[in-house]
């Protein structure tokens, strides 16, 4: 089930949503390459301080960041990894390659 189907009406962002979006347009790299627009795979690992994260619980709004960013079209996203690791409070981290 798509998450636009999971709820009803308008759904809003939230001010840390919002700085969170603001703040990864800083951190990402300025360009990436990948070979093929419309066949896109990525690959990212989570570094989250919680042992109850799910490992999906960054995905939707990081793949929004990346396409915002690098102009991607979703959709063309065919495959997916997703990884986790528990790092010490304050060390958390994303790390991502697109191919």
């Amino acid at each position: 089930m798509s998450i636009n189907r999971a709820y009803r009406g308008r759904r809003f962002r939230t001010p840390e949503y919002n700085n969170f979006i603001h703040q990864m347009m800083i951190l990402l790299p300025a360009t990436i390459d990948y070979p093929d627009p419309k066949n896109i795979k990525v690959a990212v690992q989570f570094g989250y301080s919680s042992k109850l994260s799910d490992v999906d619980n960054g995905i939707k709004s990081f793949l929004d960041c990346l396409t915002k960013k690098y102009h991607i079209d979703d959709r063309y996203i065919n495959e997916l990894h997703l990884f986790k690791s528990i790092v010490p409070k304050g060390e958390e981290y994303i790390r991502f390659k697109i191919y």
